[in-house]
């Protein structure tokens, strides 16, 4: 199935986001966690390709396996800056032989130290990959947006304006950075409308679990934490479990505000933690 009919057919979509293993001896553990995702029937799991594509080898095959031993609608990551436009030909055939449909386009990092960057055989921006594969047809095409603006950009107008280019050049759905603000990510939305972006957005929620791994990823997104959000993580981060719960917590409050805001889509950075996952489903049971 494309994403963008899910869109059509639900009024909020709800959706897992899972990360290949970084060592071969992993691979059961991420199949297992992904077998357990797949049962709590989410719409569609979305497979990272890993920075720099570091761990892209098992995208394809974890994708395959979401969709076709499981059953569940399966969304893969492909970043274009570390690889050739001939490489990516051949990743994207190899999804096609596969069965996937549904292709998360971005630029990805680059590579550190590349002084080479921009190289006239990769592709230079999310945008030129969206372009071919929109050209070539057979995908459902999703990109990735910044409410609070990308790291990267001098401002938040500029980005919205690459946000834009983006679209028009054939993005079907938008998947957010993480947040803690909603009302940061409602903002965004309105600015989106104003510039004429009428795709779908998913509101990105990562439960957290522990405070450096808040930090580091604040540190990557750019996203800003809200004193109530500051307050939480100073006041567990010395005991595991009870902040695990906590940001639980957290997130579930988030996803129902957004609902209750009209967000179409909820998608859940699972960190491939499934008991994450149901207990965030159980708490909005009846919601969506």
């Amino acid at each position: 199935m494309y994403i963008k009919d899910i869109f059509n057919a639900k009024k909020t979509s709800v959706s897992f986001e899972v990360f290949p293993p970084k060592k071969t001896e992993h691979f059961e553990g991420v199949r297992k966690a992904v077998a357990e995702l797949s049962a709590l029937r989410p719409d569609f799991i979305s497979v990272t390709y890993g920075a720099g594509g570091g761990t892209s080898a098992y995208t394809a095959d974890i994708s395959a396996e979401i969709q076709n031993e499981h059953g569940i609608t399966a969304l893969s990551h492909l970043t274009c800056v570390a690889s050739t436009k001939a490489e990516i030909e051949r990743l994207t055939g190899n999804l096609r032989e596969k069965g996937i449909k549904n292709i998360l386009a971005m630029r990805g990092d680059i590579p550190e130290g590349d002084a080479d960057f921009p190289n006239p055989k990769h592709y230079r921006y999310a945008c030129e990959l969206i372009a071919e594969l929109k050209e070539r047809g057979g995908f459902c095409i999703g990109g990735a947006c910044y409410p609070e603006g990308h790291v990267e950009c001098p401002d938040r107008e500029t980005d919205l304006n690459n946000l834009k280019n983006k679209v028009d050049c054939g993005c079907d759905f938008l998947i957010s950075q993480l947040f803690f603000d909603n009302e940061s990510f409602l903002s965004f939305l309105e600015r989106c409308a104003a510039k004429g972006i009428t795709v779908p957005i998913l509101a990105g929620i990562m439960p957290i679990q522990n405070a450096g791994q808040i930090r580091r990823m604040c540190a990557m997104s750019g996203a800003t934490l809200p004193p109530k959000f500051t307050r939480m993580v100073e006041r567990y981060q010395d005991d595991p479990a009870s902040l695990t719960k906590a940001g639980i917590a957290y997130a579930t409050d988030q996803i129902v505000d957004l609902i209750a805001a009209g967000v179409g889509g909820i998608h859940i950075y699972t960190m491939n933690k499934p008991f994450i996952a149901e207990s965030v489903l159980k708490n909005i049971a009846g919601l969506i």
